[in-house]
């Protein structure tokens, strides 16, 4: 059944993968064997592989960027269906953007710049794509998908069919949309949805100091965050607890936990909101320090840490 999926595939353009290492298509760099993996070109040639998919009842997962996952160290059979080559940007020169789902942070946020256009400031350095920042509302220093997104398409992977919702409809909250628990990045469920691609409402701004802002916001990254390691960016979400607000890394760091280590994970000494891959670093290696930080945390202050990125395995 993998080859007519392959098949299809290649004569729509499509590039194909077999019995492909998963450790290149995720930012942990950590990861097993796909059986088969397919880079869809545009929306209509997703739309044929999950109809072929569906119709011979053949496993799937999607992966964006893989900036928020973490991938087992296993042979996974069935296809996973990469989105990073739909990545068309449409600026016109208007306050509204159009992209498809798997056009980068970054490129967006430079074309943003270059039209004199703000409001994506905050995304610049989040290495992710547009399609993953809408499903988790992905946000920082100041900023959020929700304050920019105007409509959504997005395909129902049951029906194969397409719709476009506004901004109000999209449920959005910290770290949540309407399609989380959806088209998770695992095996999508009944009724899914599937981000394709979104309209962006910008303001005009001043080139030079969407600029400054942009360039700040990335000098405080790299001050911040460990972007020398391999990693999924923040380990875990921002609560709350007994009435008041909690930050993750602050309780991590309260609790003696940086620079705790299982094999090649670590705690960074950095940032302890952030679990890193400091070399040779296996999924079982992620889990059990993630596990563990929970159990110290939970023992000392009471409060369940619970995890940002998703787990595919």
């Amino acid at each position: 059944m993998i080859s007519i999926i392959s098949e299809y595939a290649r004569t729509h353009g499509c590039i194909v993968k077999n019995n492909e290492s998963l450790k290149d298509y995720n930012s942990f760099k950590i990861g097993g064997t796909a059986e088969l993996l397919v880079m869809p070109e545009d929306s209509e040639c997703l739309a044929g592989l999950i109809k072929i998919i569906k119709e011979h009842d053949i496993k799937y997962y999607i992966l964006g960027n893989g900036s928020n996952v973490l991938i087992a160290d296993k042979y996974f059979d069935g296809v996973f269906i990469v989105l990073s080559r739909m990545n068309n940007i449409d600026a016109n020169g208007t306050e509204y953007i159009y992209a498809e789902s798997g056009a980068s942070l970054n490129k967006l946020a430079g074309i943003a710049r270059d039209i004199s256009m703000t409001g994506l400031e905050f995304a610049y350095g989040i290495p992710g794509t547009l399609g993953g920042a809408v499903y988790m509302n992905a946000g920082a220093y100041g900023g959020q998908m929700s304050d920019i997104i105007y409509s959504t398409k997005y395909i129902n992977l049951e029906t194969l069919e397409i719709k476009v919702i506004g901004a109000e409809e999209h449920d959005f909250g910290y770290r949540h949309s309407i399609f989380v628990g959806d088209a998770a990045l695992s095996v999508p469920s009944p009724n899914s949805k599937l981000i394709l691609s979104c309209c962006l409402k910008l303001n005009v701004g001043e080139k030079a100091i969407i600029e400054e802002l942009m360039m700040k916001n990335m000098q405080a990254r790299r001050d911040k965050q460990p972007l020398e390691y391999a990693s999924a960016g923040s380990m875990f979400k921002r609560g709350r607890h007994n009435g008041e607000e909690y930050f993750a890394a602050r309780l991590i760091d309260e609790c003696g936990l940086k620079g705790a280590s299982v094999g090649g994970a670590m705690v960074s000494e950095k940032h302890a909101g952030f679990i890193i891959n400091t070399g040779g670093a296996t999924f079982s290696d992620i889990i059990e320090l993630v596990s563990h930080v929970q159990s110290v945390v939970r023992e000392k202050t009471g409060i369940k840490l619970e995890r940002e990125v998703k787990i595919i395995e």
